[in-house]
């Protein structure tokens, strides 16, 4: 399928969930979308869509056609797919949907109006959950420090480890990640304290709260998780006060956004505190935000830190996974149906 892909026949009508799908919206696809992508795209949304995939227009002309005909747009990084001068054509658009879980890196003042922005929530869960137990564990069993020093020749089997089975965890962000994750660490006989955004939730947990208890989630908390969205609210949420509030042999895992954690801070912390463990996937610095690698802190000195590059949803089979879970949420919006994840520029952008 190049370029624009005609909607089907009207010899059937479709159907979603007993809803009629509303029929010949312009769903622009801005991603680079390989043949698997396109395949699916086209069995999912072609049937009633027209499908315009932006990659294949080099006309610049044809490119703000697409764009200023757009009922639907769907992207993945947009900041690499669309400038913000393109995003002005989007005057028809009525639903942004992104194929990320984080929006924060979304150019919001540009964003258009009157579209519906919504996020992927959820659909990269299942690898980083996993990704934040094997920090955890990691960290937990001291196998970093303890390889060390083997490789060092020293056979050191005196150092006692944490037992999971008699551990707490506190999980910040209850949304898909954190809830994925409460099920692996539930696994292990762990108990679980929860903070989201109405201390309610259907998921068994021991504890559940909001930001408002912080202070008691992460108290006496083995392990802190962290996989809240990076809001104005929730930037810089982690600093001196909430580490000292935590448990001086706490191990903090950050699958979600540097930024969540105030990095002078954790260096600070970690540096005064041997027995504190941090592990961290999401950086302050990032190439896909800044175009660099940078930290303005020596952790990698510290043997009771360890760091991932930002790789904890790159796992082999995902990116279908998740492209199907965007594609099944425009199409609950054509159907008349309320989107999930929706996001709300007012949490992001600053007055």
């Amino acid at each position: 399928m190049i370029g624009i892909v005609p909607a089907q026949g009207k010899s059937r009508k479709p159907f979603r969930g007993g809803s009629a799908v509303e029929r010949n919206p312009v769903v622009v696809v801005s991603f680079p979308a390989d043949n698997e992508a396109r395949t699916l795209l086209g069995r999912e949304l072609g049937e009633f869509s027209r499908l315009v995939f932006l990659k294949d227009l080099i006309d610049p002309e044809k490119r703000k056609a697409a764009l200023e005909s757009a009922d639907v747009l769907l992207s993945f990084i947009l900041g690499r797919e669309i400038s913000s001068p393109e995003l002005l054509f989007l005057k028809k658009l009525r639903l942004f949907q992104s194929l990320l879980a984080g929006v924060d890196a979304l150019p919001f003042p540009f964003m258009p109006k009157q579209a519906v922005l919504c996020s992927n929530a959820g659909a990269w869960a299942e690898p980083l959950a996993e990704h934040a137990l094997c920090m955890a564990l990691a960290l937990g069993k001291n196998l970093l420090p303890l390889h060390a020093k083997l490789a060092r020749g020293e056979f050191d089997n005196s150092r006692e480890s944490l037992w999971f089975r008699r551990a707490s965890a506190a999980i910040l962000g209850f949304g898909g990640i954190g809830k994925a994750t409460a099920r692996l660490f539930r696994c292990l006989g762990m108990e679980i304290r929860a903070v989201n955004t109405t201390g309610r939730t259907l998921e068994p947990v021991d504890w559940i709260g909001t930001l408002e208890q912080l202070e008691e989630a992460v108290r006496d908390a083995n392990v802190v998780v962290l996989s809240l969205p990076l809001t104005r609210r929730t930037r810089g949420l982690i600093g001196k006060r909430e580490l000292e509030w935590m448990r001086e042999d706490a191990i903090l895992v950050n699958v979600a956004r540097g930024a969540l954690v105030q990095e002078e801070a954790l260096y600070v912390h970690l540096k005064a505190n041997p027995s504190f463990r941090a592990g961290i996937d999401t950086w302050w610095v990032e190439p896909a935000t800044h175009g660099e690698f940078r930290l303005q802190y020596p952790f990698f000195e510290l043997e009771n830190f360890l760091g991932s590059p930002h790789n904890s949803n790159l796992v082999k089979g995902i990116f279908p996974v998740a492209l199907k879970a965007a594609v099944d949420n425009v199409c609950r919006f054509l159907a008349g149906e309320p989107p999930l994840g929706v996001v709300d520029p007012a949490d992001y952008v600053e007055d």
